[in-house]
């Protein structure tokens, strides 16, 4: 469906009656018409932090990219960090010290290798997404899904400790605020309000120029080794 013709803001000033101030004025901004506008997200290839996640009931840390989110109304930008990275764990080791043969475990040392199946773009360097239609909002989660490359794909906002992955989700990316996603959540819920008609929300994903194959971490759940394609 193609988007609804725009027609004129009309500015208006009106007196606060209530006031005693005769000088008072309050600006009122009022559509004529309606427009569909849209809802703009890039997630970049800029890597700008580390988050633990729990995965295969250990928590490791993941690096974080930088997601950017505006809308062609206000052009208010505001700028959160998300994963890129899904993994799964493939095998656990332990390098054995020369106490343990005397039964001291404590100077062990276990890693942990997680497989990576990372969603790139393919063909270009940068792809569209238009996520509209594949919204759902619960009480403290926002999610969206996207296909590509014959795979679903899913982006999360919420409490990243109580995520779960659907079956029918191959890859994710997981929103970070620092406010279990309430932050995110309220930015989108504000700007959907303030469009007034449903927007289209458009994503980006930049291809990245290296993507890990592997993670390694030691036993704190500390990045030892990234191994890349």
């Amino acid at each position: 469906m193609s988007p609804l013709p725009e027609l004129d803001l009309n500015l208006g000033m009106s007196r606060n009656s209530s006031s005693t101030d005769d000088r008072e004025e309050i600006v009122v901004r009022t559509d004529s018409g309606l427009r569909k506008h849209t809802i703009s997200m890039i997630i970049s290839d800029q890597e700008v932090g580390k988050v633990h996640l729990k995965i295969n009931n250990k928590e490791v840390e993941i690096p974080t990219y930088k997601l950017t989110v505006t809308d062609d109304k206000t052009n208010e930008t505001e700028a959160y960090q998300v994963t890129r990275d899904t993994l799964s764990l493939v095998k656990t080791t332990t390098k054995k010290s020369f106490l343990s043969f005397l039964g001291i475990k404590r100077y062990d040392k276990t890693s942990y290798l997680y497989e990576n199946i990372a969603f790139e773009p393919l063909r270009e360097n940068i792809e569209k997404f238009d996520i509209s239609r594949h919204r759902k909002l619960s009480q403290d989660q926002l999610t969206y899904q996207l296909s590509g490359n014959g795979q679903n794909i899913m982006l999360y906002s919420g409490n990243i400790n109580e995520f779960e992955k659907p079956k029918d989700i191959s890859q994710y990316f997981m929103i970070v605020d620092h406010n279990d996603g309430q932050s995110f959540i309220g930015d989108i819920l504000y700007r959907e309000k303030f469009l007034k008609l449903t927007p289209k929300v458009e994503l980006q994903i930049i291809r990245r120029s290296k993507v890990a194959k592997n993670f390694e971490y030691d036993d704190k759940g500390n990045i030892k080794r990234t191994i890349y394609f």
